[in-house]
């Protein structure tokens, strides 16, 4: 015996005795006999639970024991990967990077198989990066199909569960069909070419059967082309009746396009003569024409000659005229000057009249003012009235500013007042779309519970007690950043569940929502003794060196009931929530805090400690992301904001008050302030009336001295105007005489355009007559050219006709362009119609006649034919199948009695022992052959009958119908039967003794210790984490032990027969 130890600190290799020397006290210089393929040697590095480990078992029985979670199923997976098997056959996991021990980046299994002559030692190094793995072969690189062809040899099937039957695949044993039972059996113990003669017998039956359908189908399909030719005869008859009137059309139709032709070259011939006519008279009338073009030609010339005469007159007289204009235009600016003189005469005129009506005026004034200066008294005295009215002015706007300041320090105040209920209201309406947010979810995700919100919010009143609202609107996250961890910990469930204080009100609400609404909603209640304010196990502060900065309950704000529930139910007070540190030291957390749940940045864990073995057992998983509480309302923000608005609307109220009383009293010393005033300007104007006169009085006179000055001298200034109006004429006169030689002039320049525009006139007169003979001619002429034009096209058209209908005659005849009509065309023409109305006629009558041949064509002789053909082949093809199935028969017959006679003794001789097994356990097992139809070999099954009563039937053995203990037996004794019969070098059983009850388990334990310990029998791994006591043991079988814990010796402290020399001696001491 030896044991191994897979620690997570440190691992000690296998010290294990060839073939269990060490504890059977056999010869230790004795070679154990390994079966060829049987493992000689297992070693793991870096492989799930071992940091390094060796394994040596022996050829006969290997006892694998240790306690679970040791490492025992370790060995079984090192064994599967290690000859190329994969995950999937184990069960555990799908990909080969998650057996590479955690924490390693490379993995290495390594199994040494007994071969003669020497040993094969296969290496596995499994990579975590990329999931790959690299094979040698005796240290050498090699590939996967190189190490799967060395394993085929070695007869070693790891996918089959009659050899490999690992702990979490063992319920797959008892779910094989019959049929794959067999496969399995005939894999593992038959010879090589049984499995081989199965596989054959069931691809000649898949032939035979599609030869059998094949034959069958092409019979009847020769039956049915033998009918189908017989109509055929008539359809043929008919179509060659049918060919000599549609002969007779095409010849029809090949001689009436020439009957065109020739026709349309008749035609063409008569427009050609006419069209030479017409070229010559045209020529004729272009030679008359010629001398009447040349006179119109000299006439034009003649005109245009006298119109540049009248174009140069024209513009002598345009000159002439032009100098009129500017010596008419002097004598009206002249005339426009004297004007001027005359009006600035008058303008001084009427100034000075106006000079004297002011002296008159001036004297009026002045001698009114003196009058009235005379009469008034001397000035009284007012001046305590007036100091009077400005005393109490003084005052008034000393009350007014006043009061201006007040009313702008109250508006001051009501703006600062008004910002501030705006900003508490924009702050309000977010917080309520938060709200109406969080609303919205629960609506589009529950919507029962959303319905059954709506009707509670309306029949609050129905309640005894506080009732909460859906956890998910109640909650508010400090910072949203925190509403993973909370949502991660709190059930789906309970975040919609509504929060009752009462087990009344929530069985009222669940009848209501549940019986008579049909709403799926969930209520919960919270604890009758709060525990809201629950202290933790310990304070937050010890756990900031873990990475930890808060617990839970922290993270959110909800109501007292709600807070109560999730303490009591989830004990959010007491779950820590750390950060990546907390990540990346997770083990020394686990074992110093000795927490139940931990998060950290991403991750949720959970901790266990096992009932059995008391280790400690962690789990994690990555946190979901928050859908619930991302969207928070602060409710303490929220009340404080909803009472300083009702604060300030009083305080709005009332400055409204205060302003309405200044403005009143201001109104009111405003209309005192205009009286006072009007007061002072009566008493200011009554003292400053003298003073005002005497100061008019002598602006007046200092004005009347100046008009006095201002006088203007009419006469000198009538004189001026005289001379200067002389002057003026004098140059009117002289513009006068210039203008009338100008005039002169331009009547002669008018007489000599006149006479040139008569001599135009006449000229044109000729022309336009030359030009009307030219006219006349020119439409005969232009009508002689359309009609050659049209002779010419016409012509034209024809010649492209006749080449058209050449053309298509010869294509209608199939002849090149050169090629003459054969002569067996001409003869054959000769004997039909030669006009286009008798070959018209010919022709629907024969199309006619043809036309009752219907539903026939060329296609008809050829599927005769092709149908005799098709027949002839069918025939011929169908004997070559027939033959083809006989030789199929033939071979079935003979492998079927290869294979079926030797798999008949083989299933005896598998139930011949299973029967001993179960007699011996005081049962009854059978196992035989079980066939359906015996020429159905896919069908061909193994089948399990047991009975572990004596009361009941023989059962087949099923995933449903046994019990777990009893499927255990069966496949135990089944696997039992099949080893001394096996081909296979080794065997792996994993835990199958798991669901037997103590006597079925001693039983099959010494019945595999007698089996697995014979001479002929190949190498045995029986793996279990528990042996009864006082069981019989063999000397060929090796137990190792794996063992594990925090005592674990080094292993070079390791000493197997140290420990067996103690233990001997401490059994004499207790004897004595």
């Amino acid at each position: 015996m030896a044991g191994a130890a897979p620690g997570k600190r440190r691992l000690g290799a296998c010290e294990l005795g060839a073939g269990g020397s060490q504890g059977a006290g056999r010869n230790p210089q004795a070679r154990p006999r390994f079966v060829e393929g049987s493992i000689v040697r297992i070693f793991m590095e870096n492989f799930l639970t071992y940091d390094s480990c060796e394994v040596r078992p022996g050829p006969n029985l290997n006892m694998i024991v240790g306690a679970n979670g040791t490492g025992k199923s370790s060995i079984v997976c090192a064994i599967c990967l290690g000859l190329a098997g994969k995950p999937s056959f184990i069960g555990r996991a799908d990909k080969v990077g998650l057996f590479v021990k955690q924490g390693c980046l490379k993995g290495v299994v390594e199994i040494e198989l007994s071969k003669t002559p020497d040993n094969i030692i296969i290496t596995r190094e499994i990579q975590v990066v990329n999931n790959t793995s690299a094979w040698f072969i005796n240290r050498k690189p090699t590939t996967l199909k190189t190490v799967e062809e060395q394993i085929a040899a070695l007869n070693i099937q790891m996918d089959n569960l009659c050899q490999f039957l690992p702990q979490d695949r063992v319920g797959e044993f008892a779910k094989l069909s019959k049929i794959e039972l067999l496969e399995a059996t005939e894999k593992s113990i038959g010879p090589p070419e049984m499995y081989q003669f199965h596989c054959e017998l069931k691809n000649f039956r898949e032939k035979e059967r599609e030869l059998e359908n094949l034959c069958r189908d092409k019979t009847n399909s020769l039956e049915k082309m033998k009918q189908r030719i017989e109509r055929y005869k008539q359809d043929v008859e008919r179509y060659h009746e049918r060919k000599r009137h549609l002969d007779l059309i095409e010849m029809l139709e090949r001689k009436r396009p020439w009957v065109e032709y020739e026709n349309v070259r008749q035609q063409h011939e008569e427009v050609k003569q006419s069209r030479d006519q017409a070229k010559e008279e045209l020529k004729n009338l272009k030679e008359m024409q010629a001398p009447v073009t040349k006179k119109i030609q000299e006439t034009e010339e003649y005109f245009k000659s006298l119109e540049v005469k009248i174009r140069d007159k024209a513009a002598e007289i345009k000159e002439v005229s032009q100098k009129c204009k500017q010596k008419q235009d002097a004598l009206e600016m002249k005339d426009k000057q004297i004007e001027e003189i005359h009006q600035a005469l008058r303008m001084k005129k009427d100034e000075e009249m106006d000079r004297q009506k002011k002296i008159y005026s001036t004297h009026k004034m002045i001698e009114d003012w003196e009058k009235e200066l005379s009469a008034m008294t001397v000035c009284e005295n007012l001046q305590p009235q007036t100091d009077a009215v400005n005393n109490e002015l003084k005052k008034l706007q000393e009350e007014r500013a006043n009061i201006d300041s007040d009313i702008s320090d109250l508006t001051a105040e009501k703006m600062n007042q008004a910002r501030e209920i705006k900003r508490i209201i924009d702050r309000l309406g977010q917080l309520n779309n938060i709200m109406n947010m969080k609303e919205e979810n629960l609506k589009g995700r529950f919507r029962d519970t959303h319905s059954a919100l709506m009707w509670l919010r309306k029949n609050k009143d129905k309640f005894k007690n506080k009732v909460c609202e859906p956890m998910m609107l109640e909650i508010n996250m400090k910072d949203n950043r925190h509403a993973k961890y909370v949502e991660n910990h709190i059930p789906a469930n309970d975040m919609r569940a509504f929060v009752f204080e009462s087990q009344e009100d929530m069985e009222m609400f669940l009848v209501e929502m549940r019986d008579h609404q049909k709403l799926r909603v969930n209520a919960v209640c919270a604890p009758s003794e709060s525990c809201a304010e629950s202290l933790p196990s310990r304070p937050i502060e010890e756990l900031h060196r873990y990475g930890f900065f808060s617990y839970l309950r922290e993270l959110f704000d909800a109501p007292h009931p709600v807070m109560s529930y999730l303490c009591s139910q989830y004990r959010v007070h007491d779950v820590p929530v750390g950060t990546e540190k907390t990540r990346n030291m997770i083990e020394r957390v686990i074992q110093e805090t000795k927490l139940r749940q931990i998060y950290t940045a991403e991750e949720r864990y959970v901790v266990k400690v096992s009932a059995y073995t008391n280790l400690t057992l962690s789990t994690n998983a990555s946190l979901r992301a928050a859908q619930f509480l991302t969207s928070s309302v602060d409710t303490d923000e929220r009340r404080q904001l909803e009472n300083q608005q009702q604060d300030i609307n009083n305080t709005l109220k009332s400055l409204d008050v205060r302003l309405t009383t200044l403005s009143e009293r201001q109104k009111h010393l405003e209309c005192r302030d205009n009286e006072l005033r009007q007061q002072k300007k009566e008493l200011l104007e009554r003292g400053n009336r003298r003073r005002q006169l005497e100061s008019k009085i002598g602006v007046k006179y200092d004005s009347l001295r100046q008009l006095e000055q201002d006088a203007i001298n009419l006469e000198k200034e009538s004189q001026q105007a005289n001379v200067k109006i002389k002057e003026i004429n004098t140059q009117k006169a002289r513009l006068v005489t210039e203008l009338m030689h100008l005039i002169k002039n331009c009547i002669s320049l008018n007489i000599l355009k006149a006479d040139l525009v008569l001599q135009s006139t006449t000229v044109a007169a000729e022309k336009n007559r030359l030009e009307s003979e030219y006219k006349a001619a020119g439409v005969q002429l232009r009508a002689a050219e359309q009609r050659f034009h049209e002779l010419d096209d016409k012509k034209r058209v024809l010649t492209e006709n006749c080449k058209e209908l050449l053309k298509k005659a010869r294509q209608v005849c199939k002849l090149s362009p050169d090629q003459h009509l054969p002569k067996e065309f001409q003869t054959a023409f000769q004997d039909l119609p030669n006009t286009l109305e008798e070959i018209d006629a010919f022709l629907n009558e024969e199309k006619t006649r043809a036309s009752c041949f219907t539903g026939l064509n060329a296609s008809v002789v050829e599927e005769y034919h092709k149908q005799t053909q098709e027949i002839q082949q069918l025939t011929e093809y169908l004997e070559e199948k027939k033959n083809e199935l006989d030789n199929y028969k033939q071979n079935i017959s003979q492998v079927k009695e290869r294979w079926l006679n030797p798999l008949k003794k083989l299933i005896e001789q598998i139930n011949e022992k299973f029967s001993n097994f179960f007699s011996s356990m005081q049962c009854v097992g059978e196992v035989d052959l079980h066939v359906e139809n015996e020429e159905e070999y896919d069908k061909y099954g193994i089948r399990i009958r047991v009975k572990f009563h004596s009361s009941t039937e023989l059962h087949e053995l099923t995933p449903y119908h046994q019990s777990g203990g009893e499927k255990s037996v069966s496949t135990m004794l089944y696997l039992m039967a099949l080893q001394e019969l096996n081909r296979c070098p080794f065997r792996v059983v994993d835990e199958i003794n798991q669901g037997m009850d103590p006597m079925n388990e001693r039983r099959v334990f010494e019945m595999v210790v007698k089996t697995a310990c014979k001479e002929s029998t190949s190498q045995y791994f029986f793996i279990t984490p528990k042996l009864l006591q006082n069981l019989t043991y063999n000397d060929k079988m090796t137990v190792l032990f794996v063992y594990n814990g925090p005592f674990m010796l080094e292993e070079s402290k390791w000493n197997l027969k140290a420990f067996c020399r103690r233990r001997r001696r401490l059994g004499r001491m207790d004897e004595l």
